[in-house]
């Protein structure tokens, strides 16, 4: 009898231990079903959970948005350069540096809700069909864009498309409607926005990008001036965000001597590459100042960190913005992209200009509230980070290039009309007024002093702030327009001359007298 119990109880028990067996097994086979092998330092867990999403998620799902979400929120775990560029975004960053694009060729502004024309591009299929500046844009096709607070980017969409279609352009010129059927084309963009002389031996050019042309545009025109006897050159990269780098490297190498490094760039998987000037640059002889401010970035400068260390020039103006990285394009077959970081650049003396990351948001703010815009002595730099140029002047790195002659923002023209007129583009539809009345005569106009006299024809302290007045309901004393006329009339200058052949020459020919950072570099001279 106590041989069967024993035999019972034991049966018993391992039927016990046998049932927690197996349900322990089929717990874990249940857990098993979830667990994924991957590590934290694996780029695997990434593509389990797009895989999970996949086959698992409730709702039906867009997995091109979600993967494009996945990279952006990625990327943005590194630099604030280092991007996604979806398909359109792409094609459209491309094609801004690329130095041509396919549509109508012309230039517009929207100083009211109606969009008018500015430029009409030599030799393009606008010009061809007669299109002409202050023509006032209505229709695109069928589609009206004037008066109904349409989107800009959207109308430069409709006008835009492939060399070879047709586009119908519908414009108001002397109170009639004309349509224009345009032929898309190939349009040139150019980088370098303006090149006359100052003086009868000072010239000056301006730079808005590094495109895929900008090396030639610049070369050829610096050639130019110097044929008009040019002995010093005021380079203007203020603004300009940048470009393609080897087009900053032919730059730089056009104006310093043989053996001068331009730059250096290194990377974690980037082995040190060094430029180096090849000596066979046109313009080492000419005299060179280039002015800066806290929007030049990027390739801009490299350019003037370049002139700054190796002694070959004077930078002028507010400090840079600090963007010493550089990136790499990387193409997928849906036409999308990254920009990827890959490593630094370093100016000849070992400066790496790049600004931290963390202040990236605010910092153009944190400039303006902290005085640096205004005073010289407020400017941040890092003083631990010490460098030396060829001639042994001390430069510091760790944000930007700090002009050799700071110039503060000019707020001395902020009177009240002033003011009042820029905030609602007063300016601006005066001088598409202007061209409404004299368009005529504005567009046979292709020499300076031709401009300068249609100019003395007008009578501005009259004739604006009646403008002002009926347009935008912005009255005006008589103190006070002589209080803002030494700012606004050479605004009002540079507004309305650019409707004229001279067109961007003008503008920054009849503006420039009152821009403080030239004045600098024309005084410093003076003082040389």
């Amino acid at each position: 009898m106590m041989k069967i119990e024993k035999r019972h109880i034991i049966e018993v028990l391992l039927g016990v231990v046998i049932g927690a067996l197996c349900t322990l097994s089929v717990v874990r086979y249940r857990e098993s079903r979830h667990m994924l092998r991957t590590r934290y330092d694996s780029w695997r867990k990434l593509n389990l959970v797009l895989d999970l999403v996949d086959r698992h998620y409730v709702d039906t799902i867009d997995r091109s948005g979600l993967t494009d979400a996945a990279v952006v929120a990625a990327l943005g775990k590194l630099d604030p350069h280092s991007v996604y560029l979806p398909p359109v975004q792409l094609s459209e960053s491309e094609e801004e540096l690329a130095g041509n694009f396919e549509g109508i060729g012309i230039q517009f502004n929207v100083p009211n809700d109606t969009a008018i024309v500015l430029e009409v591009i030599p030799g393009g299929p606008s010009e061809k069909v007669g299109l002409l500046p202050g023509d006032r844009l209505l229709k695109v096709d069928d589609k009206v864009i004037a008066g109904v607070n349409f989107p800009q980017d959207s109308m430069v969409r409709r006008m835009k498309g492939p060399s070879g279609t047709k586009v119908t352009l519908t414009v108001g010129r002397s109170g009639e409607e004309i349509p224009f059927e345009i032929t898309r084309g190939k349009i040139p963009v150019h980088s370098l926005d303006a090149s006359f002389m100052l003086s009868d031996s000072v010239g000056y050019m301006r730079l808005s990008k590094f495109s895929r042309t900008t090396f030639q545009e610049c070369h050829e025109a610096a050639q130019k001036l110097e044929d008009k006897g040019m002995k010093h050159l005021i380079f203007d990269i203020r603004d300009n965000s940048g470009g393609y780098l080897d087009q900053a490297l032919l730059l730089a190498n056009d104006y310093l001597y043989r053996g001068d490094t331009i730059v250096y760039l290194e990377g974690r998987h980037r082995p040190k590459e060094v430029y180096k000037a090849d000596g066979r640059g046109t313009l080492q002889k000419l005299g060179l100042t280039v002015l800066i401010s806290e929007a030049s970035a990027s390739a801009s400068e490299i350019f003037a960190g370049a002139v700054q260390d190796n002694d070959r020039g004077t930078v002028i103006g507010r400090r840079s913005f600090g963007k010493g990285l550089v990136q790499e394009p990387f193409f997928f077959n849906d036409k999308s992209g990254v920009r990827l970081t890959v490593a630094r650049y370093y100016t000849p003396s070992g400066r790496c200009i790049q600004k931290p990351y963390e202040i990236y948001g605010n910092d153009l703010l944190t400039r303006y509230t902290d005085g640096e815009i205004f005073s010289a002595d407020s400017v941040r730099l890092d003083k631990s980070d010490v460098h030396h140029t060829r001639s042994g002047r001390v430069v510091y790195g760790g944000g930007g290039i700090m002009p050799d002659i700071f110039v503060p923002m000019d707020t001395t023209r902020a009177s009240r009309f002033y003011i009042e007129c820029n905030r609602k583009a007063t300016q601006m539809r005066f001088a598409a007024a202007i061209c409404d009345r004299h368009g005529a005569r504005l567009r046979d106009i292709d020499s300076f002093p031709e401009m300068d006299k249609f100019l003395s024809s007008m009578n501005l302290k009259v004739e604006f702030p009646h403008f002002a007045k009926q347009r935008d309901g912005i009255s005006c004393t008589e103190a006070e327009w002589d209080e803002s006329a030494p700012y606004l009339v050479p605004q009002l200058h540079a507004l309305i001359s650019r409707y004229s052949k001279l067109s961007e020459d003008a503008f920054y020919k009849y503006y420039l007298p009152v821009d403080n950072t030239v004045a600098a570099a024309l005084a410093a001279l003076g003082a040389n």
